[in-house]
């Protein structure tokens, strides 16, 4: 089930929410790219497999490539890994980049998924948080796409917005659902240090998020993500049966994965590394056939906390049987006993020897986690 994820740090123009790794110039593309194919022949031994079953391009705008590009990119791919018949095969996307001739061009491409960046589908919303399409853009992206054959999609939504209201958030859902996509993440929108919105929300100009607001628009989605018969597998992500990211999947699952391209990550089960988050140092690296990372080999009881943070966020919970298999015994009694409090305050539910967050305990998801981590 190893996967490879291919950041393309390329944009129009920057989100004022967005703190990722990009640049808003495309001077260097062609060097990246060439890059790009370098650093993938020199990771074709990191998995420790050539076998991969998910691959996803993200960004940054990973839409902005060519066709030409793309089957320049899958050809180096397929010379040094061995890809899937049935893999599951993602391209981020903005809905301005998806037009008609986009859409047919990347259907000839092994992508077979898209991950849409809509966000909300009010343009109030949209040039709050500076983003390049408008809500035209995003409805025609989803129609065009299934209009191609594009069945498995995904779309963002984001909640918590200053100018989002409870009757908006509840219409951006109802659109969601009547456009039948079969896959929705929603984030509530946080002000990250050091971006455009920080900026804003320190001299006034934009409102500060509410968590009030926030946790009944959280609420408000659950309720009608229940209704619309989305399963909610992931804190953030919500698919129809059998729709949900394989890729993602693999890394709340703890499975291995190879990143490419700068500020990727990697992990192997045992280190993890991430590449410089510079372009021009990336190109000139790899213009040596050199690597730009750094790692860290991780210990137990940082195994131990990964896994709690991030099986606890999903619908398969957090395994008593699988810390002490992986991690020791007294890291599953550690965990058992820390999670007390919360079994007794109804934010988690103890049920053959696994926790689930309750829909209480998923609003206070990262407190949780954090309490049952092992302190070194």
């Amino acid at each position: 089930m190893a996967g490879i994820y291919i950041h393309i740090p390329f944009c129009k123009q920057a989100c004022n929410y967005c703190d990722f790794h990009f640049s808003t110039s495309l001077q260097n593309k062609d060097a990246f790219l060439k890059a790009l194919k370098r650093e993938i022949a020199l990771q074709q031994d990191y998995l420790g497999t050539k076998n991969i079953s998910t691959i996803y391009f993200g960004g940054g705008t990973p839409s902005l490539l060519t066709q030409a590009e793309l089957l320049d990119l899958f050809e180096t791919l397929n010379k040094h890994f061995t890809i899937d018949a049935n893999a599951e095969i993602t391209l981020e996307a903005n809905p301005d980049d998806l037009t008609e001739i986009k859409i047919r061009e990347l259907k000839s491409t092994p992508v077979n998924r898209f991950s849409i960046g809509i966000q909300s589908f009010y343009d109030e919303d949209l040039k709050l948080m500076n983003r390049a399409h408008n809500s035209a853009e995003a409805l025609n992206a989803v129609k065009f796409a299934q209009d191609q054959g594009f069945e498995n999609l995904t779309i963002d939504l984001i909640y918590g917005m200053p100018t989002l209201t409870e009757h908006k958030w509840r219409n951006n859902l109802q659109i969601a659902f009547a456009l039948d996509v079969k896959h929705i993440s929603a984030y509530c929108l946080t002000v990250e240090p050091k971006t455009a919105l920080a900026q804003a929300v320190k001299t006034g100009k934009i409102k500060n998020v509410d968590e009030q607001q926030s946790a009944e628009q959280f609420e408000i989605m659950l309720e009608g993500m229940r209704a619309n018969d989305f399963v909610q597998y992931e804190i953030s992500n919500f698919c129809k049966d059998g729709f949900y990211s394989r890729h993602n999947s693999n890394y709340w699952l703890k499975e291995k994965y190879l990143g490419v391209g700068p500020s990727a990550h990697s992990y192997n089960g045992i280190t993890r590394q991430w590449n410089v988050s510079n372009n021009g140092l990336y190109i000139q690296s790899l213009e040596k056939n050199e690597l730009n990372f750094e790692s860290e080999n991780l210990t137990i009881a940082q195994r131990y906390n990964e896994y709690v943070l991030t099986s606890l966020r999903t619908i398969w919970g957090t395994s008593l049987e699988q810390i002490k298999n992986n991690y020791g015994e007294k890291f599953a009694k550690y965990c058992l006993q820390e999670a007390q409090k919360y079994i007794a305050s109804n934010d988690l539910l103890f049920e053959e020897n696994q926790l689930f967050l309750t829909d209480k305990g998923k609003l206070i998801a990262d407190k949780i986690a954090s309490d049952l981590f092992e302190v070194e």
